[in-house]
Protein backbone atom coordinates (compact mmCIF):
# COMPACT_ATOMS: atom_id res chain seq x y z
CA UNK A 1 0.00 0.00 0.00
CA UNK A 2 1.48 3.14 -0.85
CA UNK A 3 2.25 6.18 1.42
CA UNK A 4 -0.61 8.18 0.84
CA UNK A 5 -2.78 5.74 1.94
CA UNK A 6 -3.81 5.50 5.32
CA UNK A 7 -6.56 3.75 7.08
CA UNK A 8 -9.28 5.88 9.01
CA UNK A 9 -9.97 4.36 12.84
CA UNK A 10 -13.36 4.02 13.60
CA UNK A 11 -13.83 6.88 15.60
CA UNK A 12 -11.64 8.61 13.81
CA UNK A 13 -13.89 11.51 12.68
CA UNK A 14 -15.90 11.42 15.61
CA UNK A 15 -18.92 8.92 14.64
CA UNK A 16 -18.80 5.26 13.83
CA UNK A 17 -18.18 3.59 10.99
CA UNK A 18 -19.83 0.81 10.36
CA UNK A 19 -16.29 -1.10 8.61
CA UNK A 20 -12.87 0.31 8.15
CA UNK A 21 -13.26 2.62 5.13
CA UNK A 22 -9.66 3.30 3.24
CA UNK A 23 -8.84 6.98 2.91
CA UNK A 24 -6.59 8.82 0.70
CA UNK A 25 -5.11 12.18 2.48
CA UNK A 26 -2.91 14.71 0.73
CA UNK A 27 -1.02 17.87 2.42
CA UNK A 28 -1.49 20.83 0.61
CA UNK A 29 0.21 23.80 2.09
CA UNK A 30 3.31 26.64 1.79
CA UNK A 31 5.99 28.15 3.46
CA UNK A 32 8.10 31.55 3.82
CA UNK A 33 11.66 30.04 3.30
CA UNK A 34 13.01 33.52 4.61
CA UNK A 35 15.21 34.60 1.60
CA UNK A 36 16.48 31.94 0.09
CA UNK A 37 19.32 32.89 -2.22
CA UNK A 38 22.21 31.28 -3.37
CA UNK A 39 25.81 32.89 -3.09
CA UNK A 40 26.02 33.64 -6.55
CA UNK A 41 25.57 37.54 -7.60
CA UNK A 42 22.63 38.00 -9.96
CA UNK A 43 20.77 39.87 -12.83
CA UNK A 44 17.40 38.85 -14.34
CA UNK A 45 17.96 38.82 -18.48
CA UNK A 46 15.00 38.91 -20.34
CA UNK A 47 15.21 37.64 -23.81
CA UNK A 48 11.85 38.97 -25.13
CA UNK A 49 12.31 37.08 -28.54
CA UNK A 50 11.49 33.65 -26.97
CA UNK A 51 7.32 32.82 -26.06
CA UNK A 52 6.50 34.47 -22.38
CA UNK A 53 5.90 30.52 -21.66
CA UNK A 54 9.93 29.90 -22.87
CA UNK A 55 11.98 29.06 -19.33
CA UNK A 56 14.82 31.78 -20.76
CA UNK A 57 12.14 34.49 -21.57
CA UNK A 58 12.90 36.02 -18.12
CA UNK A 59 16.04 34.20 -15.91
CA UNK A 60 18.41 35.22 -13.30
CA UNK A 61 21.40 34.87 -14.23
CA UNK A 62 25.23 34.94 -12.76
CA UNK A 63 26.50 38.72 -12.56
CA UNK A 64 29.71 37.26 -14.13
CA UNK A 65 28.20 36.08 -16.96
CA UNK A 66 25.93 39.20 -18.65
CA UNK A 67 29.30 40.29 -20.88
CA UNK A 68 28.42 37.22 -22.91
CA UNK A 69 24.87 37.73 -23.02
CA UNK A 70 23.32 39.89 -26.24
CA UNK A 71 21.38 42.72 -25.52
CA UNK A 72 19.49 45.20 -27.72
CA UNK A 73 19.48 48.38 -25.12
CA UNK A 74 19.77 49.91 -21.83
CA UNK A 75 16.16 49.50 -20.95
CA UNK A 76 14.73 52.56 -19.35
CA UNK A 77 10.92 51.64 -19.58
CA UNK A 78 8.41 49.83 -17.02
CA UNK A 79 8.87 46.38 -17.16
CA UNK A 80 6.41 43.89 -17.72
CA UNK A 81 6.84 41.14 -20.22
CA UNK A 82 4.20 43.06 -22.95
CA UNK A 83 6.64 46.30 -23.56
CA UNK A 84 9.61 43.63 -23.30
CA UNK A 85 8.63 41.29 -26.23
CA UNK A 86 11.05 41.67 -28.92
CA UNK A 87 13.88 42.69 -26.73
CA UNK A 88 16.97 41.46 -25.00
CA UNK A 89 17.86 43.72 -22.12
CA UNK A 90 19.39 42.83 -18.57
CA UNK A 91 17.37 44.42 -15.29
CA UNK A 92 19.85 44.60 -12.27
CA UNK A 93 18.19 43.71 -8.79
CA UNK A 94 18.36 45.50 -5.54
CA UNK A 95 21.21 44.30 -3.53
CA UNK A 96 22.29 41.76 -5.54
CA UNK A 97 26.06 41.50 -3.70
CA UNK A 98 23.75 41.48 -0.27
CA UNK A 99 23.84 37.20 -0.04
CA UNK A 100 27.54 36.40 -0.97
CA UNK A 101 30.52 35.33 0.97
CA UNK A 102 31.98 38.78 0.70
CA UNK A 103 29.22 40.77 1.67
CA UNK A 104 28.42 41.45 6.13
CA UNK A 105 25.89 38.50 5.79
CA UNK A 106 29.19 36.21 4.94
CA UNK A 107 26.65 34.21 2.59
CA UNK A 108 29.00 31.07 1.89
CA UNK A 109 28.31 27.79 0.50
CA UNK A 110 28.20 25.83 4.38
CA UNK A 111 25.19 28.29 5.29
CA UNK A 112 23.92 27.90 2.25
CA UNK A 113 23.53 24.31 2.31
CA UNK A 114 22.39 24.49 6.24
CA UNK A 115 19.67 26.89 5.45
CA UNK A 116 18.65 24.21 2.32
CA UNK A 117 18.59 21.63 4.87
CA UNK A 118 16.39 23.39 7.20
CA UNK A 119 13.47 24.24 5.08
CA UNK A 120 13.73 20.87 3.55
CA UNK A 121 12.94 19.77 7.04
CA UNK A 122 10.89 21.76 7.15
CA UNK A 123 8.44 21.25 4.46
CA UNK A 124 8.72 17.37 4.63
CA UNK A 125 7.01 17.74 7.83
CA UNK A 126 3.56 19.60 6.73
CA UNK A 127 1.15 17.49 7.21
CA UNK A 128 2.94 14.58 8.00
CA UNK A 129 1.35 13.12 10.46
CA UNK A 130 -2.16 13.18 9.08
CA UNK A 131 -0.71 11.82 5.24
CA UNK A 132 2.17 10.02 6.46
CA UNK A 133 3.93 11.72 3.12
CA UNK A 134 6.00 15.14 1.81
CA UNK A 135 3.20 17.74 0.94
CA UNK A 136 1.69 16.61 -2.35
CA UNK A 137 1.47 20.16 -3.56
CA UNK A 138 4.02 23.15 -1.60
CA UNK A 139 4.05 26.34 -2.02
CA UNK A 140 7.61 28.72 -1.67
CA UNK A 141 7.69 31.97 -1.07
CA UNK A 142 10.91 34.29 -1.06
CA UNK A 143 12.81 32.11 -3.54
CA UNK A 144 15.57 33.78 -5.10
CA UNK A 145 15.30 31.48 -9.05
CA UNK A 146 14.43 28.69 -10.03
CA UNK A 147 18.10 27.03 -9.36
CA UNK A 148 17.76 27.29 -5.45
CA UNK A 149 14.64 25.53 -5.54
CA UNK A 150 16.15 23.27 -7.79
CA UNK A 151 18.85 22.64 -5.10
CA UNK A 152 15.92 22.29 -2.26
CA UNK A 153 14.14 19.40 -3.73
CA UNK A 154 17.64 17.98 -3.91
CA UNK A 155 17.67 17.59 -0.36
CA UNK A 156 17.48 13.95 1.32
CA UNK A 157 14.13 14.80 2.97
CA UNK A 158 12.68 15.60 -0.61
CA UNK A 159 14.05 13.98 -3.09
CA UNK A 160 12.03 10.67 -3.02
CA UNK A 161 9.09 12.56 -3.54
CA UNK A 162 10.59 13.64 -7.45
CA UNK A 163 8.93 17.44 -7.01
CA UNK A 164 8.08 18.88 -10.14
CA UNK A 165 8.78 22.90 -9.88
CA UNK A 166 6.31 25.56 -11.25
CA UNK A 167 8.30 29.05 -11.35
CA UNK A 168 8.00 32.21 -13.15
CA UNK A 169 10.85 35.00 -12.29
CA UNK A 170 9.20 38.51 -11.24
CA UNK A 171 10.16 41.97 -12.11
CA UNK A 172 10.29 42.61 -7.96
CA UNK A 173 13.05 45.28 -7.53
CA UNK A 174 15.30 41.94 -5.43
CA UNK A 175 14.04 39.45 -7.60
CA UNK A 176 11.89 37.30 -4.60
CA UNK A 177 9.63 35.13 -6.78
CA UNK A 178 7.11 32.66 -5.60
CA UNK A 179 6.60 29.32 -6.76
CA UNK A 180 4.81 25.64 -6.17
CA UNK A 181 6.52 22.17 -5.76
CA UNK A 182 4.16 19.41 -6.93
CA UNK A 183 4.66 15.51 -6.66
CA UNK A 184 5.04 14.32 -10.29
CA UNK A 185 3.43 10.80 -9.38
CA UNK A 186 0.02 12.74 -7.50
CA UNK A 187 -0.45 16.06 -9.84
CA UNK A 188 0.49 16.56 -13.06
CA UNK A 189 0.14 19.80 -14.28
CA UNK A 190 -1.89 21.25 -17.06
CA UNK A 191 -1.25 24.86 -17.54
CA UNK A 192 0.78 26.95 -15.19
CA UNK A 193 1.40 30.89 -15.42
CA UNK A 194 1.93 33.94 -13.86
CA UNK A 195 -0.85 36.73 -12.96
CA UNK A 196 0.59 40.47 -12.80
CA UNK A 197 -0.04 42.76 -9.98
CA UNK A 198 0.66 46.41 -10.75
CA UNK A 199 0.74 48.77 -8.10
CA UNK A 200 1.90 52.52 -7.65
CA UNK A 201 3.00 54.27 -4.69
CA UNK A 202 1.59 58.02 -3.56
CA UNK A 203 3.14 59.81 -6.34
CA UNK A 204 1.70 57.40 -8.93
CA UNK A 205 5.01 55.73 -9.23
CA UNK A 206 4.30 52.01 -10.17
CA UNK A 207 6.45 49.65 -7.94
CA UNK A 208 6.93 46.01 -8.73
CA UNK A 209 5.95 43.60 -6.54
CA UNK A 210 5.45 39.77 -6.86
CA UNK A 211 3.21 38.01 -9.12
CA UNK A 212 0.55 35.43 -8.24
CA UNK A 213 1.83 31.77 -9.62
CA UNK A 214 -1.22 29.49 -11.03
CA UNK A 215 -0.85 25.90 -11.72
CA UNK A 216 -3.87 24.03 -13.13
CA UNK A 217 -3.86 20.37 -13.70
CA UNK A 218 -5.07 17.02 -11.94
CA UNK A 219 -4.52 16.25 -8.20
CA UNK A 220 -4.93 12.36 -7.97
CA UNK A 221 -7.42 12.67 -11.01
CA UNK A 222 -9.16 15.53 -9.45
CA UNK A 223 -8.86 18.99 -11.35
CA UNK A 224 -7.26 21.33 -8.94
CA UNK A 225 -5.83 24.89 -9.48
CA UNK A 226 -3.29 26.66 -6.96
CA UNK A 227 -2.76 30.16 -6.65
CA UNK A 228 0.76 31.27 -4.70
CA UNK A 229 0.93 34.82 -3.59
CA UNK A 230 3.51 37.23 -1.87
CA UNK A 231 0.76 40.21 -1.69
CA UNK A 232 2.62 44.00 -0.90
CA UNK A 233 4.07 44.51 1.97
CA UNK A 234 2.79 47.70 5.15
CA UNK A 235 5.83 49.40 4.37
CA UNK A 236 4.74 52.58 5.32
CA UNK A 237 1.69 51.81 7.41
CA UNK A 238 -1.30 49.39 6.94
CA UNK A 239 -3.41 51.90 6.71
CA UNK A 240 -0.97 53.75 3.72
CA UNK A 241 -0.29 50.25 1.82
CA UNK A 242 -3.88 48.95 2.52
CA UNK A 243 -4.81 49.98 -1.62
CA UNK A 244 -1.72 47.34 -2.84
CA UNK A 245 -3.59 44.77 -1.26
CA UNK A 246 -6.82 45.40 -2.33
CA UNK A 247 -5.04 45.75 -5.85
CA UNK A 248 -3.71 42.40 -5.17
CA UNK A 249 -6.82 41.15 -3.79
CA UNK A 250 -8.96 41.94 -6.68
CA UNK A 251 -6.33 40.97 -9.29
CA UNK A 252 -6.75 37.02 -7.42
CA UNK A 253 -10.23 37.07 -7.57
CA UNK A 254 -11.17 38.11 -10.87
CA UNK A 255 -8.46 35.21 -12.08
CA UNK A 256 -10.13 32.46 -9.79
CA UNK A 257 -13.72 33.76 -10.92
CA UNK A 258 -12.75 33.22 -14.41
CA UNK A 259 -10.88 30.08 -14.10
CA UNK A 260 -13.96 29.05 -11.80
CA UNK A 261 -16.23 29.77 -14.61
CA UNK A 262 -13.94 27.90 -17.41
CA UNK A 263 -13.78 24.79 -15.55
CA UNK A 264 -17.02 23.98 -13.90
CA UNK A 265 -16.13 21.83 -10.90
CA UNK A 266 -12.58 23.13 -10.43
CA UNK A 267 -11.55 23.14 -7.05
CA UNK A 268 -9.13 25.73 -6.14
CA UNK A 269 -6.46 26.71 -3.40
CA UNK A 270 -5.15 30.55 -3.17
CA UNK A 271 -2.31 30.65 -0.67
CA UNK A 272 0.18 32.56 0.68
CA UNK A 273 1.68 35.87 2.70
CA UNK A 274 -1.41 38.02 2.00
CA UNK A 275 0.32 40.90 4.55
CA UNK A 276 -3.05 41.39 5.91
CA UNK A 277 -5.17 39.11 8.53
CA UNK A 278 -8.32 37.37 7.50
CA UNK A 279 -10.87 40.09 8.97
CA UNK A 280 -8.85 42.94 6.53
CA UNK A 281 -10.56 45.07 3.89
CA UNK A 282 -8.85 42.82 0.92
CA UNK A 283 -9.59 39.84 2.02
CA UNK A 284 -12.97 40.34 3.42
CA UNK A 285 -14.35 43.02 1.00
CA UNK A 286 -11.99 42.65 -2.70
CA UNK A 287 -11.91 38.96 -2.53
CA UNK A 288 -14.93 38.32 -0.15
CA UNK A 289 -13.59 35.22 1.29
CA UNK A 290 -15.52 34.34 3.97
CA UNK A 291 -14.52 32.97 7.68
CA UNK A 292 -17.52 30.32 8.01
CA UNK A 293 -18.80 27.61 5.75
CA UNK A 294 -22.56 28.92 6.74
CA UNK A 295 -21.56 31.83 4.78
CA UNK A 296 -20.66 30.19 1.34
CA UNK A 297 -22.90 30.75 -1.52
CA UNK A 298 -22.71 32.15 -5.23
CA UNK A 299 -21.90 35.48 -4.19
CA UNK A 300 -19.15 34.35 -1.37
CA UNK A 301 -17.57 30.95 -2.82
CA UNK A 302 -14.25 31.42 -1.13
CA UNK A 303 -13.78 29.96 2.30
CA UNK A 304 -10.67 31.02 4.50
CA UNK A 305 -9.37 28.08 6.25
CA UNK A 306 -7.66 30.48 9.16
CA UNK A 307 -10.29 32.91 9.57
CA UNK A 308 -11.43 30.42 12.85
CA UNK A 309 -7.95 30.28 13.60
CA UNK A 310 -7.16 33.53 13.84
CA UNK A 311 -10.15 34.15 16.12
CA UNK A 312 -9.29 31.92 18.08
CA UNK A 313 -5.87 33.90 18.83
CA UNK A 314 -3.23 31.79 16.74
CA UNK A 315 -0.94 33.87 14.24
CA UNK A 316 1.53 33.28 11.97
CA UNK A 317 4.03 35.51 12.48
CA UNK A 318 4.59 38.88 14.70
CA UNK A 319 4.70 42.05 12.50
CA UNK A 320 6.07 44.75 14.56
CA UNK A 321 5.52 43.23 17.81
CA UNK A 322 1.53 42.50 17.27
CA UNK A 323 0.62 39.27 16.02
CA UNK A 324 -0.65 38.22 12.92
CA UNK A 325 -1.78 35.55 10.84
CA UNK A 326 -0.58 36.86 7.69
CA UNK A 327 -0.04 33.43 6.21
CA UNK A 328 -3.39 31.83 4.71
CA UNK A 329 -5.26 29.13 2.72
CA UNK A 330 -8.58 30.10 1.05
CA UNK A 331 -10.51 27.16 -1.00
CA UNK A 332 -13.31 27.27 -3.29
CA UNK A 333 -16.61 26.47 -1.73
CA UNK A 334 -16.61 22.72 -3.21
CA UNK A 335 -13.78 22.13 -0.92
CA UNK A 336 -16.14 21.98 1.81
CA UNK A 337 -18.27 19.75 3.49
CA UNK A 338 -20.54 18.60 6.10
CA UNK A 339 -19.77 14.95 5.33
CA UNK A 340 -16.64 14.05 6.65
CA UNK A 341 -15.40 11.51 4.07
CA UNK A 342 -16.71 12.09 0.55
CA UNK A 343 -16.05 10.29 -2.84
CA UNK A 344 -13.77 13.23 -3.96
CA UNK A 345 -11.01 15.77 -1.87
CA UNK A 346 -12.64 17.78 0.74
CA UNK A 347 -10.90 19.40 3.50
CA UNK A 348 -9.99 17.82 6.49
CA UNK A 349 -7.52 19.52 8.41
CA UNK A 350 -6.26 23.25 8.44
CA UNK A 351 -3.42 24.48 10.92
CA UNK A 352 -0.45 26.90 11.04
CA UNK A 353 2.52 24.65 12.08
CA UNK A 354 4.53 25.39 14.43
CA UNK A 355 6.45 22.50 16.35
CA UNK A 356 8.58 23.53 19.43
CA UNK A 357 11.91 23.86 17.06
CA UNK A 358 10.63 26.62 15.11
CA UNK A 359 9.77 28.58 18.14
CA UNK A 360 12.42 30.88 19.67
CA UNK A 361 12.70 29.57 23.58
CA UNK A 362 13.88 32.99 25.14
CA UNK A 363 15.57 36.72 24.78
CA UNK A 364 13.45 39.47 23.13
CA UNK A 365 11.95 37.41 20.24
CA UNK A 366 10.24 34.55 22.67
CA UNK A 367 7.80 32.85 21.41
CA UNK A 368 8.14 34.63 17.89
CA UNK A 369 9.07 32.55 14.73
CA UNK A 370 12.64 31.08 14.95
CA UNK A 371 13.96 33.33 11.94
CA UNK A 372 17.04 32.77 9.98
CA UNK A 373 18.53 35.98 10.36
CA UNK A 374 18.88 38.45 13.15
CA UNK A 375 20.12 41.41 10.82
CA UNK A 376 23.48 40.69 9.10
CA UNK A 377 23.84 36.75 11.38
CA UNK A 378 22.38 33.90 10.14
CA UNK A 379 20.90 32.41 13.23
CA UNK A 380 20.90 29.01 11.97
CA UNK A 381 16.98 29.27 12.10
CA UNK A 382 13.96 28.36 9.54
CA UNK A 383 11.61 31.26 8.93
CA UNK A 384 10.03 34.37 10.49
CA UNK A 385 6.53 33.20 9.11
CA UNK A 386 4.93 29.67 10.70
CA UNK A 387 3.98 27.92 7.29
CA UNK A 388 0.20 27.01 6.88
CA UNK A 389 -1.27 23.87 5.69
CA UNK A 390 -4.19 22.25 4.43
CA UNK A 391 -4.93 18.32 4.38
CA UNK A 392 -7.92 16.74 1.51
CA UNK A 393 -9.17 14.05 1.81
CA UNK A 394 -11.87 11.21 -0.09
CA UNK A 395 -12.55 7.52 0.05
CA UNK A 396 -10.31 5.75 -1.77
CA UNK A 397 -11.60 3.30 -3.99
CA UNK A 398 -9.22 0.37 -4.59
CA UNK A 399 -9.39 -0.05 -8.59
Amino acid sequence: MKKYLIIAAVFCFGFTFSQQKQVRRAAVAFLNVENLWDTIPSADYIDGTLPVSHPKFHRSVPVDSLKYLQTTEEYKGEWSDELLTGKKVIRHQVLADDFTANSPKRWGTKYYNQKLANEAKVISELGRQYTNDNPAICGLIEVENRQVIEDLIKQPALAKSNYGIVHFNSYDARGIDVAIIYQKSRFSVLNSYKKEIKIFDEDGKREYTRDIVVAIGLLDGEKVAIFMNHWPSRRGGEAVSQAKRNAAATVLKKEMDKIIAENPGIKTFAMGDYNDDPVSPSLKKHLSAVGDPGELSDQYPYYNLMYKLYKAGVASLAYRDAPNLFDQIIVSKNLYSPEKLTPTYTIYKAEIYAPSYLVNKEGQWKGYPFRSWDGDRFTGGYSDHFPAVSVIQKEYVKK
